[in-house]
């Protein structure tokens, strides 16, 4: 492959380089038939071979040098043009400074001086021409391959949608008709870019869909607020479009180019409105680059994400850890695929077998641990209370003393909004977790921090991927209960959140992340319904079923007796938390473990109500009176 793109880019540089030397003779020669109307008197033949020489000698080498054949003909753009013409100006400028310095034309008193003048305009004109031919073809043929191709709109009239427009008229396997553009800015109304003139402003859409027969949009605001493309997309429903592209927010996109391939369907974050989180990039270098790094749970959809974005940071060796064995070799050879020059180590180990995390820490010294491994569904840890506790309570343990015995400088402890006030058990043992934390940074050989946030959008195991599986299926579209509500956060956020946290976090800490508003499950169905192009209760319909043992309504992000103090990042706040009483803590500890030992529930259970008062198994409501949605 790399061989036939290396052949390729090669009969493309010596095609313009040919056709540039073509018409440097082409130029000169017209320039002194300009100059002397038709008829080139003989003692000026001279003068025309050697201009041809010196032209091709100046010219060819800086167009070379200014990487004027390093482009693609069917994108190229004004910036090949600009350094053209300065590449063209450079070159007759040598090209004079020869002519008038030298003594290689004899005696210039009768040199026709003109000639210069005429020859750079038109070279420039020539080679000009010559690379922008490809874009004027597919622009003239472009339209006419579209008679049977979907009409389609573009919201954007900025740099993103000309580039997906210019996209459009070059592809040839492409389904789509560019109709016009929608932009709100008055700058821009009736302006025409590459044959599509802007038909009026967002709020203009349902008029223009309907009466230009529109049968797609395409969203092109990557820097837009999210709020605004939530706007876009409610409009068009309205207007009875189903099929609905956005383009991807420019961090997302590397090379900074929009193309037809970056272009995803309307995701649920698209429809929820929330506003793109910022991190402190630097401060997250200084914990991660040139160090060794462990993330447990590696496999799972925070710990994976988070070693892709840990991965982005450059350090010394990624040791990715989880005994899920297909996982771990999957995500380790993305990694490996994606970051060649990262050092990663993939290990399958269970948190709760303690010799084996104590022999990987000590062989392997992490410096920043994350720790993300634990069992997170709530109504199968009701049932298996004693899976809960080995793995959410003494697997953390495990991991937590082990970086201790290695010297770590931090251990960032993945948390979540059900260890506030718990009701169900799995939220009660990530509540031990940040007690465990907080307790043994008080030996301040390692900085213990503990990151509480809510749920994830498109977790494995979350509403979304069952309520896209329900829709697919054609439903019902199965929801708990009318009035549950729930905090939620892109994992890519999340992740970035956890690293700032841990960047920033000092020993004993636990930070809470800002989440948003909270979200009415039953709200997030409903879109999700429109997304896909049905009506909800008309096409798929929407049935409650009943709170799950250990759900709760509402989930807080903490306690009324904790209360929060800001920090440096406007979404990362710091619970105020309470001291640990640590013998009553182990008391109970070891009371815990040999009821694990024994699969006696019910001590399990007393045991977390007295390490955490507040922990009270849920009454579920009765929903008989909601039956379906209206």
């Amino acid at each position: 492959m790399f061989n036939l793109l290396k052949k390729t880019a090669l009969k493309r540089t010596l095609f313009f380089v040919t056709t540039d030397i073509v018409f440097i003779m082409v130029s000169v020669w017209l320039a002194f038939i300009l100059r002397f109307d038709g008829s080139i008197p003989e003692q000026y033949v001279p003068f025309l071979f050697r201009m041809i020489v010196l032209a091709i000698f100046f010219t060819i080498p800086i167009f070379y040098f200014k990487r004027l054949y390093s482009f693609s003909w069917s994108y190229v753009s004004s910036g090949e043009l600009i350094s053209l013409f300065f590449s063209t100006t450079l070159s007759f400028i040598f090209l004079s400074i020869t002519i008038f310095a030298s003594h290689y034309f004899p005696r210039f008193i009768n040199f026709p001086r003109s000639t210069i003048f005429i020859s750079y305009f038109l070279v420039f004109i020539f080679c000009s021409l010559t690379r922008f031919s490809k874009r004027i073809y597919l622009h003239v043929v472009g339209f006419k391959r579209m008679e049977n191709k979907e009409r389609t709109l573009i919201v954007g009239a900025g740099d993103a949608g000309e580039q997906i427009l210019r996209n459009i008229l070059s592809s040839k396997e492409g389904r789509y008709f560019p109709v016009g553009f929608l932009d709100d800015s008055p700058m821009k109304r009736k302006i025409t870019i590459h044959g599509c003139r802007v038909l009026g402003t967002i709020f203009d859409m349902p008029e223009v869909i309907k009466n230009n027969d529109i049968k797609q949009l395409i969203i092109a605001l990557p820097s837009a607020n999210n709020r605004i493309v939530k706007e876009v997309i409610a409009l068009a429903r309205q207007a009875g479009l189903r099929k609905i592209k956005v383009a991807p927010q420019l961090h997302q996109i590397i090379s900074g180019q929009i193309s037809l391939k970056n272009l995803k369907d309307v995701e649920v974050e698209d429809l929820l409105g929330r506003n793109e989180i910022t991190v402190d990039k630097k401060q997250i270098e200084r914990l991660i680059k040139g160090k060794v790094v462990l993330i447990t749970g590696a496999a799972g959809s925070i710990g994976s994400e988070l070693s892709r974005q840990v991965a982005k940071f450059s350090p010394l060796l990624l040791v990715l850890l989880d005994q899920d064995e297909t996982g771990i070799f999957n995500i380790s050879k993305e990694l490996q695929e994606k970051f060649p020059e990262i050092k990663i180590q993939s290990l399958v180990a269970d948190v709760t077998d303690k010799e084996k995390i104590q022999s990987v820490f000590a062989k392997y010294k992490p410096q920043i641990v994350f720790h993300a491994a634990a069992y997170k569904h709530v109504p199968l840890m009701e049932e298996q209370s004693d899976e809960a506790v080995k793995n959410n309570v003494f697997g953390l343990e495990n991991v937590a003393q082990a970086s201790l015995a290695c010297g770590a400088q931090k251990f960032i402890f993945i948390s979540t909004d059900k260890a506030v006030n718990p009701t169900s058990v799995m939220g009660a043992t990530k509540r031990i977790g940040e007690m465990i934390c907080q307790v043994l940074s008080e030996r301040q050989a390692t900085s213990f921090i503990s990151v509480r946030f809510g749920n994830v959008l498109n977790s494995r195991g979350s509403v979304i991927p069952i309520f896209k599986e329900q829709i697919r299926r054609g439903g019902p579209v199965e929801v708990t209960h009318p009035d549950m509500k729930r905090y939620f956060m892109l994992i890519s956020e999340a992740c970035s959140l956890v690293m700032q946290a841990g960047a920033m976090g000092s020993g004993g800490q636990v930070l809470v992340l800002d989440m948003g508003k909270p979200i009415k499950i039953v709200d997030l169905a409903r879109e999700m319904i429109k997304a896909s192009g049905f009506k909800p209760d008309e096409d798929i319909a929407i049935v409650f079923v009943g709170m799950r043992p250990g759900e709760k309504l509402f989930e807080e992000i903490m306690t009324a007796e904790e209360g929060i103090a800001s920090t440096q990042n406007q979404k990362i706040f710091t619970a105020k938390l309470s001291a640990i009483d640590v013998v009553h803590l182990q008391k109970n500890m070891d009371i815990l473990r040999q009821a694990v030992k024994n699969s006696d529930t019910d001590t399990i259970k007393k045991t977390i109500k007295m390490l955490i008062p507040s922990f009270t198994p849920t009454f579920t409501p009765t929903i008989a009176d909601h039956g379906h949605t209206k």
